[in-house]
């Protein structure tokens, strides 16, 4: 009797997903890159574009009838599809295309398991939607992990504030402006008296808060649960243990919400409302 093939699971497809775009992303970097204009300042590379594909060519094989909407490709598969998942092949185009190597990929099944992949430590972030872990030394690794249960290599994210660091996205637009813009968090004493501001300009730094290398990570905007930079970050912090809020303090996930807090912990996410809500003390 010959054993029927395993289905992957959702966990191992976004993994995969995330980890076939990181090998693009990776084998281009150091490249002289073509750019396509997207308005505004913003732009792809045509390492945005073949890593997308890459990530399209697995979810399509593993999970032919599900719908993926992609950052540059927009939206692919049956328009009725109940499962869609959201893609960010390159996060951090500009550090990428100015020879920094700090980006992610983004793969995340809308409500479900998520993957950040840093293509240059060879790390990925994961989340079954219940637990959290990395795994190091990835690329080119299968996995078939039992739930809970960390294999060689892997370990459990614990998101801890011990360092201080919050990145703060700077990108404009800023749409909270005048009551909020990120940026001039920066200046107020509440802040500065109480954390150390980095400024990593890719979603990277949420898988970092997750892991205990950032202790919060704030950015402005609407709604972004649905975002293709954000969904795979917010599920792999929500899995984690972090606190993850808007910049108003309410839940992620309201049409009218406004941009995101994640914080390691209560206190931490405490301080910095105080902060972002500080008023007229600005230097």
């Amino acid at each position: 009797m010959i054993d029927a093939p395993v289905s992957p699971t959702d966990t191992e497809v976004a993994a995969a997903a995330a980890l076939a775009g990181a090998e693009v992303v990776r084998d281009r970097y150091g490249r002289r890159h073509s750019r396509i204009d997207k308005g505004a300042g913003d732009f792809a590379t045509d390492a945005d574009v073949a890593a997308e594909a890459a990530i399209l060519d697995v979810i399509r094989t593993a999970r032919p009838g599900d719908a993926v909407h992609g950052e540059e490709g927009g939206r692919y598969g049956e328009a009725g599809a109940v499962r869609a998942w959201l893609v960010d092949p390159l996060c951090g185009t500009l550090n990428y295309a100015t020879g920094s190597p700090l980006v992610a990929v983004n793969v995340a099944l809308r409500n479900g398991p998520a993957a950040v992949a840093d293509p240059f430590s060879g790390e990925v972030f994961l989340t079954d939607g219940e637990t959290a872990w990395v795994r190091h030394g990835a690329a080119g690794r299968a996995s078939r992990r039992v739930a809970g249960r960390p294999e060689a290599g892997e370990e459990r994210l614990a998101p801890t504030a011990d360092t201080r660091l919050v990145d703060v996205n700077l990108d404009p637009p800023f749409p909270g402006a005048p009551a909020f813009r990120a940026v001039d968090l920066l200046a107020r004493p509440g802040f500065v008296e109480r954390f150390r501001p980095r400024v990593l300009s890719t979603t990277l730094a949420l898988a970092w808060v997750a892991a205990g290398r950032r202790a919060a990570y704030v950015t402005d905007g609407g709604d972004l649960s649905g975002s293709v930079h954000f969904a795979a970050g917010i599920a792999l912090c929500r899995a984690a243990g972090c606190v993850v809020t808007g910049v108003d303090g309410a839940p992620v996930g309201r049409p009218e919400g406004r941009g995101l807090v994640v914080a390691a912990d209560a206190e931490t996410h405490g301080l910095l409302m105080s902060s972002i809500r500080e008023r007229g003390r600005s230097a």
